[in-house]
């Protein structure tokens, strides 16, 4: 066991820079995905316990105030139900900032669907005009308890009693109203009501709300939500978040493991006299194996130990989401158990690859067997000629350089006392060979045969190496996709910046023109938007009128083409998804009591509503219904134009009568993933930079039985070293090319797939630009060849003695 340590500690004095790569690799790989860990918990849990705390219901329905509610609680599969509670639509104002919501007229807390307080109280009758807020709603209106809520166009005032928390769908300004609780005296003039259904088997929600909509008619509904929509919304990019992580972070474990493969088998290579010592002096192959696998399972132990304790001590403090995901995962039930498996499966995957290339170094047996050496001749023969050696005329004997192919290979070998080189094998291919004969230089010939002339392994360092360099490809196509979605918002579905409603103040007209009148709006597109039964009416959607025949709504484009005629429509494809239809079919929806049927004639990215959203013109409504009238407006601004700026300016022109919204852009939520991608790069180019190191290790080993007959045929010291620089910059190259041909279909497949998952569609996708790419290329390689360059040139200039030793 001592001199198992010693040995090992030796080795680590030797290797200091690959050991602390390895263990910075560990590092940042378990790292990755215990951050990836609590992104999936703070998406899922967060909404799970705010909806087991409040018994939450399954599904919650929207109906005029003449429906008989009463009917549901003896629907099949009902367990429990919360209300019906009366409901108005209002606006309510805080400190400049106002927001659409829905006043719910609740006379007591109630046992389903009941909101866990924040801070503040329930409802109190001592308070009339006391209202009880959902955090979300609160954040937008920087409301606390004891503020006061005014309502633009009338006298009245709402205090805010308390903060509560609500797994129902969240406030979304312009899309989603927010939720206020009031006391029923408070809801006076109620527009409609709404009903929870709390059911015995989640299982059966679509049946459920089939029954319902059966049961109360589909004009009595106007809105249908379930459980499982207020979940995936609740996720959102949290779940994106931890998938990248996720995979990126599985991605750079596959690529350490099998960089720490490549590593030991070099080595091992590079090692045979070593290990041959060890067998000699009595290590047995168990032996030699424990030595690798217990060296580099320290190495990844010592890494996953430390991520694990940053993780722990200082993950709650990165600032934005991923602190606020930690905080959350740190005190759910699964954290401690997750801390554990994540890092001990990270080294138990490590273990295995180190496993498999120790057990080679356990079959090296105690006396050195030399491998059969490519022919010298075979490598340098068309060197020699390439220096100019002719035959002489002397009865038909060659000077020894020019016959590189003959007596220099063999005599060379007799000095060395090896065997005879084997036949043929490694020898220069016709291409090198015009090379050479066209002056090219023997060294870029040379390097170029010298990188690829062992296929089996040069194909496996090249695919190692391009691994990481694959990931970061799709690394930066996830960056650029993001940074598409802010400076070209119009080609993800995002054609106008400011979403403006108007109350019944003013006039379509009077509206339109106050709109159109600011300088910096470059068009105003009227519209409506309200929810639709789907066929079978087991849910809700979005059906949107915007734009004219004569002014279309620009509608971003992914398949099909735009909506122009009668009763032509465009779809997300949550919608597609969700109806099981696709681009030329008719959809037939209800809307109160009214039919609506369309031809999907395209398809469109839609990123609100989980893309189950389907769009026509408002022509197209207005013949259905003749007295259908616009209730909102969006905002095309000229370019460079402050929606900010415009805003403030629609909202004082509108003189209380306008509510202005910036039109939410779904990477908003995504900006704390640019730093994850940027320190996956750096993780994945740590590994990549093992590998390569490891690589150019190999080269100048393998180079050192080449070296005599180099300088036997005159190659300079600065020309052998040209020959390694350039084998490892074509190892690189290779690589690199390997990698821009996988990673960028690669990375198109993986964000379209996500768009198609998420409802936003495919073709959001965006790659990185030549100009991005090809630096990128140029750096890897030339970083490459500068790091053999120093290796190669101390090996170059070996004395005699030491090349000797060294081949023998």
């Amino acid at each position: 066991m001592r001199a198992t340590l010693r040995w090992a500690h030796s080795d680590l004095r030797t290797h200091r820079g690959e050991a602390l790569f390895l263990v910075l690799a560990t590092a940042g790989i378990v790292a990755s995905l215990l951050l990836a860990t609590a992104l999936f918990g703070y998406a899922t849990n967060p909404w799970q316990r705010v909806f087991t705390q409040s018994h939450g219901a399954h599904v919650w329905l929207h109906t005029d105030t003449a429906a008989d509610t009463g009917k549901l609680a003896g629907l099949d599969g009902v367990d429990s139900v919360a209300g019906p509670y009366p409901t108005a639509a209002a606006t309510v104002s805080s400190r400049g900032s106002r927001a659409a919501v829905e006043l719910r007229g609740t006379p007591e807390r109630p046992s389903v669907g009941r909101p866990p307080l924040v801070s503040g109280h329930w409802l109190d009758p001592a308070t009339p005009n006391g209202v009880v807020l959902e955090s979300r709603l609160a954040r937008a209106l920087l409301a606390e308890p004891g503020d006061t809520l005014t309502v633009p166009g009338t006298a009245r005032e709402l205090t805010v009693v308390g903060l509560a928390e609500s797994a129902e769908p969240r406030y979304r300004p312009g899309e989603q109203p927010g939720l206020v609780w009031a006391l029923p005296s408070a809801v006076p003039d109620p527009g409609g009501q709404v009903i929870g259904l709390r059911l015995t088997d989640p299982g059966d929600t679509s049946y459920v709300v089939q029954r319902a909509v059966t049961v109360l008619g589909a004009g009595a509904i106007g809105e249908v939500s379930t459980w499982q929509q207020a979940r995936a919304e609740a996720q959102g990019d949290n779940r994106l978040l931890g998938q990248v992580l996720g995979l990126f972070g599985l991605g750079a474990l596959v690529a350490a493991g099998l960089a720490v493969h490549g590593a030991i088998s070099t080595r091992i290579r590079g090692h045979l006299r070593d290990l041959s010592v060890l067998k000699a002096i009595g290590f047995t192959p168990g032996q030699v194996v424990r030595v690798f696998l217990l060296q580099h399972l320290a190495y990844a132990l010592l890494g996953a130990v430390a991520a694990a304790a940053l993780a722990e001590a200082l993950g709650s403090q990165i600032p934005g989401r991923l602190g606020d995901a930690v905080g959350v995962w740190q005190g759910l039930p699964g954290h401690t158990v997750a801390l554990v498996v994540v890092p001990v499966g990270a080294v138990l995957f490590i273990g295995a690859t180190t496993g498999l290339a120790a057990w080679r170094a356990g079959r090296v047996p105690p006396v050195p067997v030399p491998r059969p050496a490519a022919a010298l001749g075979g490598r340098l023969g068309a060197a020699g000629r390439s220096r100019g050696t002719r035959p002489a005329d002397d009865g038909g004997r060659r000077p020894v350089s020019a016959s590189p192919g003959g007596r220099l290979a063999s005599g060379v070998r007799r000095v060395l006392r090896l065997p005879p080189a084997a036949p043929r094998t490694g020898q220069l291919s016709g291409m090198a060979r015009r090379a050479l004969g066209m002056r090219i230089p023997p060294a870029l010939v040379l390097g170029w045969h010298k990188a690829f002339t062992r296929r089996p392994r040069s194909l496996a360092t090249v695919a190692r190496l391009t691994l990481p360099l694959l990931l970061i490809v799709v690394a930066m196509s996830a960056w650029t996709t993001i940074d598409r979605f802010h400076s070209e918002p119009e080609q993800i579905g995002l054609p106008t910046t400011l979403s403006v409603r108007a109350d019944t103040g003013l006039s379509e007209r009077q509206t339109r023109t106050l709109l159109e009148r600011d300088p910096q709006v470059a068009a105003a597109y009227p519209g409506v938007e309200t929810a639709a039964l789907v066929p079978g009416q087991t849910a809700t959607i979005a059906l949107r009128g915007l734009g004219t025949h004569q002014d279309p709504y620009p509608y971003t484009l992914a398949e099909g083409r735009a909506a122009r005629g009668a009763d032509e429509a465009v779809a997300g494809q949550g919608l597609l998804d969700l109806l099981d239809v696709r681009v030329g079919d008719w959809v037939r929806m209800t809307v109160g009591d009214q039919p609506q049927i369309l031809h999907i004639v395209g398809r469109s990215i839609e990123p609100e509503n989980a893309g189950r959203v389907i769009s026509t013109s408002l022509d197209t409504l207005r013949a259905n219904d003749p007295g259908l009238g616009p209730t909102l407006y969006e905002l095309r601004l000229d370019p460079g134009a402050d929606p900010g700026e415009v805003a403030d300016r629609l909202a004082t022109a509108g003189r209380g009568h306008l509510d202005v919204h910036t039109v939410a852009n779904p990477a908003d939520g995504l900006s704390p993933l640019r730093a994850v991608v940027a320190g996956l790069i750096a993780v994945l180019a740590l590994i990549g930079l093992i590998e390569l190191l490891t690589a150019i290790g190999g080269a100048v080993r393998e180079g050192e039985r080449d070296l005599l007959a180099l300088k036997a045929i005159g190659l300079s010291p600065r020309q052998i070293t040209a020959i390694t620089v350039t084998a490892t910059g074509c190892t690189a190259l290779a690589a690199v090319l390997a990698a821009t041909a996988l990673g960028l279909p690669l990375a198109h497949w993986l964000i379209d797939a996500q768009g198609r998952s998420s409802g936003i569609g495919a073709g959001i996708a965006q790659g990185p630009s030549a100009l991005l790419m090809l630096p990128l290329g140029a750096a890897a390689v030339l970083c490459a060849a500068a790091l053999a360059a120093l290796p190669a040139a101390r090996a170059a200039r070996r004395r005699l003695a030491d090349t000797l030793s060294a081949v023998a």
